[in-house]
């Protein structure tokens, strides 16, 4: 005689594990409105929107033929969604395989497709009863993750997304994602006599840019960006000869920015005669500002302003060590039982607490 008792009220649960990441146009039409969704975001541009949606409109049309050479050089559109998608399998595949729940890893994007819109109502339709954004920004910022959380908040609320919804705020140093980075470089150093005749190698650490304004007002981007470059620097122990610098690139506007910036830095180097290695640190896959501005744009002045040798670090994307570390992020998120917007235990914040837009818990 076979028990059934409470075989009926056995479910299993089903977590989805939504992706943040920022976008990109993936055909020359799709670069307009990409633009335009961009530059119309609050985070991006904080003036009122009377003020910002004509701003927004202007912008985007005058990149628009700029970007559209930047896109056309990489065969007409960004690799970006493929790449997160390629990391989402990954992901999902290691959860499964470590987790009893029924885990199904969605991508959500914040400028174009997927958008938060579309996830938020393919997240319903699948039926999860818990939900755990994961941003593929590892330092945090309000113009990138907390701009998607935001949104992601708006949308589930209109579509009437309601259940157990947990934020894994960042991971600007987690084990895992600083190995993949450093074995990268370490890569690169190993090969360092083939390259280098001269002086030892300079590492520029670049990460995107944002206006001083924002860390002025509470952004811990630099502060997570120098942690960063705290824990490669520990673990890679480089001798003494070897210099590095943070930096940053992207800059667009007249507006103050974080410096140095990583143009600046390739031409000191070759006014000095340096070997430069490029590491992008802010970015976990490759993208226009990886594959263009660094391996086309920036090698560019790196050869006319004299620099010896011109090396790129490529970006961890879907190295095991990286997706291990944001599975085991993820899952103490599944586990907790403290929500972000409520947990303020000390030992839980990992920025000071002048760094007011910090929204206190982080995993490493």
């Amino acid at each position: 005689m076979k028990d059934n008792t409470n075989s009926k009220n056995i479910s299993v649960a089903k977590v989805a594990v939504v992706l943040f990441n920022l976008g990109a146009p993936d055909q020359p039409s799709a670069i307009r409105p990409f633009l335009r969704n961009l530059f119309l975001d609050p985070a991006i541009i904080r003036l009122p929107f009377l003020l910002r949606f004509p701003l927004a409109l202007i912008i985007s049309t005058l990149r628009a033929r700029t970007a559209k050479k930047i896109y056309a050089s990489l065969g007409g559109g960004s690799p970006l969604l493929a790449n997160t998608q390629a990391q989402a399998v990954a992901l999902e595949k290691h959860l499964q395989k470590n987790r009893s729940e029924k885990i199904k890893v969605f991508i959500a994007m914040r400028y174009w497709h997927p958008m938060t819109d579309e996830t938020v109502q393919d997240v319903k339709k699948w039926g999860a009863n818990k939900i755990i954004l994961a941003p593929l920004y590892p330092q945090f910022s309000s113009s990138t993750t907390a701009s998607s959380i935001r949104l992601w908040k708006k949308q589930a609320q209109a579509q009437g997304l309601r259940c157990e919804t947990k934020v894994l705020c960042c991971y600007p140093y987690a084990t895992g994602f600083i190995k993949a980075i450093s074995e990268k470089i370490k890569a690169i150093l190993a090969c360092e006599k083939k390259f280098v005749d001269s002086k030892p190698i300079r590492i520029l650490f670049s990460a995107h840019n944002i206006p001083q304004k924002f860390v002025d007002q509470g952004d811990p981007y630099q502060y997570q960006m120098e942690r960063t470059v705290a824990a490669i620097l520990d673990r890679l122990n480089l001798p003494k000869a070897n210099e590095w610098v943070l930096c940053y690139q992207s800059r667009i506007g007249r507006t103050k920015w974080l410096l140095p910036y990583t143009k600046d830095e390739i031409k000191r180097a070759g006014l000095e005669k340096t070997p430069i290695i490029i590491v992008p640190i802010a970015f976990v896959s490759e993208h226009s500002e990886t594959l263009y501005e660094l391996d086309k744009e920036y090698f560019k002045i790196a050869i006319n302003s004299g620099v010896p040798a011109y090396l790129r670090a490529q970006t961890v994307g879907c190295d095991s060590e990286f997706i291990a570390t944001l599975a085991e992020a993820i899952s103490s998120r599944i586990d907790s039982e403290k929500h972000i917007h409520t947990a303020s235990n000390e030992q839980q914040r990992i920025c000071p607490h002048k760094f007011s837009n910090c929204p206190v818990i982080a995993h490493v």
